[in-house]
């Protein structure tokens, strides 16, 4: 049975007052998730309610920190398919002044890594590894700005909220126990990719003092080909589950990396 709620301010008041340290989640116990479909939980499993097309899955990290934290308020407004503009325009909205805590994962699609994955699995290593070299070029030219925009948005809303950067994983372990599928070039290729994204996302995140979690580390050994349990989806059906973290890897990945960085 949960304390009541004056209870458990007055133990928090109690602990700050004896140095301890209190999460910063406890200052109001407002969360807000935003992002796109790695924060969703496309291909996590669970019930998507009633969330249609933005997938928002009860298997997905934010709600998993959520139900274990049961903060005062839970915005999860992250949805399948964002962009960063799509954040400024539908979802930083829920940020508030009294935000304790905000978590996002943003700016994969804007770089346009899903058609990526698309041509990869369709075309040659060549044109595999141009298209990567495309989407790398504007993940470090155009996305900077992008980021930028976004971040502004979640400090100026929520001047003093923990806010915690997501970032991608590798998809694949290169030189790992595949025998089938994409070629070494071709997994190469995307996994530079994820590298030259979590390059520019980790930067703009320091940038603005917020925590950036590095999805590589946290789904290392645990990627498509990798000898551990496999925490991303390769190709699935429904195809759009594709290339997403699976439910072991929203819990085991992104959940213990978010509650790692939180308390």
């Amino acid at each position: 049975m949960r304390a009541p709620r004056s209870l458990a301010v007055a133990l928090l008041t109690a602990l700050s007052l004896l140095g301890f340290a209190v999460p910063s989640w406890a200052a109001t116990g407002k969360y807000v998730a935003l992002g796109d479909s790695y924060s969703s939980g496309l291909g996590a499993g669970g019930s998507y309610g009633n969330s249609g097309a933005c997938k928002r899955s009860t298997n997905a990290y934010a709600q998993l920190w959520a139900n274990a934290k049961a903060p005062s308020v839970f915005s999860f407004v992250a949805c399948s398919g964002a962009v960063t503009q799509d954040v400024l325009n539908n979802q930083v909205g829920a940020i508030t002044a009294d935000t304790a805590l905000v978590t996002v994962s943003i700016g994969g699609n804007d770089a346009g890594f899903a058609s990526v994955m698309t041509d990869c699995n369709l075309s040659s290593d060549a044109t595999c590894v141009a298209r990567n070299q495309t989407a790398q070029n504007f993940a470090l030219t155009t996305l900077p700005g992008r980021l930028d925009n976004v971040y502004t948005q979640i400090r100026n809303r929520a001047p003093s909220a923990q806010v915690i950067v997501m970032g991608y994983p590798r998809i694949y372990k290169v030189g790992g126990s595949c025998f089938l599928g994409l070629s070494e070039t071709k997994r190469a290729a995307i996994n530079q990719s994820s590298d030259v994204l979590a390059g520019v996302i980790s930067g703009r995140a320091a940038a603005f003092g917020f925590t950036f979690v590095d999805g590589r580390a946290a789904f290392s050994g645990h990627e498509i080909c990798a000898s551990g349990t496999r925490w991303i989806n390769s190709v699935s059906f429904p195809i759009e589950n594709s290339y997403h973290p699976n439910g072991a890897g929203q819990n085991g990945g992104y959940y213990t990396a978010l509650r790692g960085v939180t308390g």
